[in-house]
């Protein structure tokens, strides 16, 4: 699918297609639900290249010392430079998001974005947040829940079915499993020792006009389709893609091909120390 890109390239596509199409969707569900403190210490894991980090830091004042974390170098680079250019007070690091090495009980609000993070991680992502959270701090979590995505994975698992792939029909269905349900996600807060746990969850919709175009989006391209495509041998899958995008073609009868997602929050309070 994706000739590998490096962290530079892959920070300017977050910054440029993903943040403000994908991202948006996440960050207006944080923005709608998660109450900021007037002051004391934030910490915001996956944030990118920063955008709605900034604008979290703009709504909450410069009492709030906001903490940003992320992966990828690079991403961290062009958010500082976005962060000095405009004076803003957010600070950048480079940091593991199931480790983040960071002290114990010391952030008063705790915001992930788990959006493009791989499912296994995810669990240890959230344990981390909970775990440098302060008693009593909020912890949210944004992240795609059960049933998203499932007009491209039944596409997937036709196009796998007509190459003769059928050994790794399993992988498809291991894909639709491996998405949280709602409950599974509040379970988790639940496990973590939060309390006052809720949820809200938005479908949101991607169109495309063709496969090719489905294909080549930097969302699919990039991110997306690195997971949906790991398990099968690379030799199949140029032909793979080739067949998904018939298919796509097939199936939308000059309509768009739509993606959709089921956005979910969920949000919870630190009850104990750890």
């Amino acid at each position: 699918m994706s000739n590998l890109k490096s962290d530079k390239e892959l920070a300017f596509i977050q910054d440029l297609f993903i943040a403000p199409d994908w991202g948006e969707r996440f960050a207006e569900l944080i923005d709608e639900h998660v109450v900021l403190p007037k002051e004391g210490r934030a910490l915001y894991a996956a944030a990118g290249t920063g955008s709605h980090a900034m604008a979290l830091q703009e709504r909450a004042g410069a009492k709030l010392a906001l903490l940003c974390v992320d992966e990828n170098a690079e991403c961290i680079e062009l958010a500082q430079a976005k962060a000095t250019a405009t004076n803003e007070a957010t600070e950048f690091r480079i940091a593991k998001l199931d480790d983040l090495g960071l002290p114990d009980n010391h952030f008063d609000l705790v915001v992930g974005n788990g959006s493009l993070v791989s499912r296994p991680r995810l669990r240890k992502m959230f344990a981390e947040m909970v775990r440098v959270a302060s008693p009593g701090a909020t912890i949210a979590l944004v992240l795609p829940t059960a049933s998203s995505f499932g007009e491209f994975f039944s596409i997937y698992w036709e196009a796998l079915h007509n190459l003769g792939l059928i050994d790794h029909e399993s992988d498809v269905e291991y894909l639709i499993t491996e998405l949280p349900t709602v409950t599974d996600v509040e379970q988790m807060a639940e496990a973590e020792g939060l309390r006052d746990i809720a949820s809200w969850t938005r479908v949101e919709e991607f169109d495309y006009d063709s496969g090719e175009r489905f294909l080549s989006s930097p969302l699919v391209s990039e991110f997306l389709m690195n997971e949906w495509l790991a398990l099968v041998p690379e030799g199949n899958r140029a032909d793979l893609s080739r067949e998904i995008s018939r298919l796509i073609n097939e199936e939308r009868h000059e309509a768009e091909f739509a993606l959709s997602v089921k956005a979910t929050l969920v949000v919870g309070q630190k009850e104990h120390s750890h």
